[in-house]
């Protein structure tokens, strides 16, 4: 099965000034999405397991299902169509992803939301086309694409080490050497491995475009006939953010301190999950939008301004407060790194 860009970002040539509209609804989905951590920062007192049970919930379950009953006609119908086989595999790829995002709430709790985001993200950017390219078409690996996209890994992984050095500068900064030591080595590893299996979503896409297309001939939009694939996706992954949070909960013995903080901490744990998946469903209508560009500038687009939006909120929160003009310059430099690394994976995808 060869991998490609689902059709609806493939079709569509009557781009013109829609090209500008469908770029001003990927940058909105890129600032949604990284943005989406910034209100656990406002929810004090709480543990981490406390506040991403909530984001598990209203992103991974209400809300996914919500919108793709409220946008795909008969989506009971369109499961039932489709072969077993394309739903398994839907579920199987949405469980990996799941521990990928349960492992990312546990990066960026151990190494920042500034941190966390870029290396997360760079690593899905990368990974996230060239595992699919490498399982299911091989033999692009060796043309103009292929070079890209392991140039691209390539670049990521200076990225990477330069993110290090920053984050164990900003610990060294701030006098908390000999406890980071260990804290932010195993940090980096959880953004690492959540980064990878972060990127088995695309799998889900690949080997789901079966409920795309029953979307379609139910009478979904276009912009919208991927939502059957995102609503079982996350879904799936939302079991392991939920039974590893259950876990900790009953572990740590935090189930009280639910009852710590203002009611408003409920709302504020709800918008986590509709700023993420708010995001996931902009991307898709400005991806489509995009029409033919859509898989080529949509992605780097999107994945750009999500690691920005990271990068912003963690400088908000002042995770950089006190460090040096040293430890400044090797985050930024990691991070226009990884952002170039996007750049060549972009331009191999335009080939």
């Amino acid at each position: 099965m060869k991998y490609a860009a689902p059709d609806f970002l493939q079709s569509g040539d009557h781009m013109g000034g829609q090209i500008g509209l469908g770029i001003a609804i990927v940058v909105l989905a890129g600032i949604l999405n990284g943005s989406f951590a910034a209100p656990m920062k406002r929810m004090h007192g709480w543990e981490w397991e406390n506040s991403w049970l909530l984001f598990a919930i209203s992103g991974l379950l209400i809300f996914p299902w919500l919108i793709a009953f409220a946008t795909v006609p008969h989506l009971l119908a369109v499961y039932s169509a489709s072969s077993t086989s394309t739903l398994v595999k839907v579920i199987v790829f949405g469980l990996t992803w799941g521990a990928g995002s349960t492992l990312f709430g546990l990066g960026i709790n151990r190494v920042g939301m500034a941190l966390g985001f870029a290396l997360i993200l760079g690593i899905t950017a990368s990974f996230g086309s060239l595992l699919p390219l490498a399982v299911l078409h091989a033999e692009q690996l060796t043309d103009k694409r292929g070079f890209a996209l392991i140039a691209g890994t390539v670049v990521m992984t200076v990225g990477l080490i330069l993110l290090s050095i920053a984050g164990r500068h900003r610990e060294r900064d701030a006098g908390r050497l000999q406890a980071a030591r260990s804290g932010f080595t195993l940090g980096l590893i959880i953004c690492i491995f959540s980064g990878i299996f972060s990127s088995m979503i695309n799998f889900s896409f690949v080997f789901g475009d079966e409920l795309r297309v029953r979307a379609l001939e139910s009478g979904a939009s276009p912009a919208l006939a991927a939502n059957p694939i995102w609503s079982l996706t996350v879904t799936a992954g939302f079991i392991s953010n939920f039974v590893y949070c259950i876990y900790l909960l009953t572990k740590r013995r935090t189930w009280g301190v639910y009852r710590r903080g203002a009611a408003s901490y409920w709302l504020i744990g709800a918008s986590t999950g509709l700023l993420w998946f708010g995001g996931i469903v902009a991307y898709g209508m400005g991806a489509a939008t995009l029409g033919t560009l859509g898989g080529i500038i949509g992605w780097p687009v999107f994945m750009t301004l999500d690691i920005i939006a990271g990068v912003f909120w963690g400088a908000v929160a002042g995770e950089w407060k006190g460090s040096s003009r040293n430890t400044y310059a090797y985050a930024w430099a990691g991070v226009a790194v990884l952002l170039g690394a996007i750049a060549v994976i972009a331009a191999g995808n335009s080939a």
